[in-house]
């Protein structure tokens, strides 16, 4: 009778040691691939940066974001003329996949807005999805656009002219 009570007790000590060993060796893991880990967190971290300028309307931080492209020069004209129409932006991004090769990087994004000409003003919402093209590893910057991406609402959204109207 003694015996069994010994073999009880040693079989919970023994799950507990085990389940204890099982958890720490779970916990004390760091990514697997910590420079792959490293550089999702550069690429979503930029992404990030690129909704902050835009909705702070700060055009040199997007500035600071892109490589000098022609093909950029038109996405930031349209943001400048953003800027100009809106008072009030509020963005935000969901990231639906990275795709990478090498050192080209393709962020799909599902996105949503609201943009006011002013405060009192209801504005409109928006949404889209889109790719965020950007290229590096460790310094990650855009380098183009595809899809419906919320940059150019004041082109998309303006008001009708009133002149030539009859009055």
């Amino acid at each position: 009778m003694a015996s069994t009570r010994c073999d009880a007790g040693w079989m919970r000590l023994l799950c507990l040691l085990g389940i204890l060993a099982f958890c720490a060796g779970c916990s004390s893991k760091g990514p697997r691939y910590p420079e792959d880990f490293a550089r999702y967190q550069r690429i979503d971290a930029a992404v990030e940066s690129l909704r902050k300028a835009y909705t702070g309307k700060d055009l040199l931080g997007i500035h600071a974001l892109m490589l000098p492209l022609e093909r950029l020069e038109r996405m930031e004209a349209e943001i400048t003329r953003d800027f100009e129409h809106f008072q009030e932006i509020s963005l935000d991004f969901s990231i639906d996949r990275i795709v990478i090769d090498g050192e080209t990087i393709e962020v799909f994004v599902h996105w949503q807005g609201q943009w006011k000409r002013n405060p009192a003003d209801d504005g409109f919402r928006e949404r889209g999805h889109g790719v965020l093209r950007w290229v590096g590893v460790k310094s990650i910057l855009l380098s183009n656009m595809d899809g419906d991406l919320p940059f150019g609402m004041a082109t998309r959204h303006t008001e009708p002219s009133k002149e030539g109207s009859p009055g």
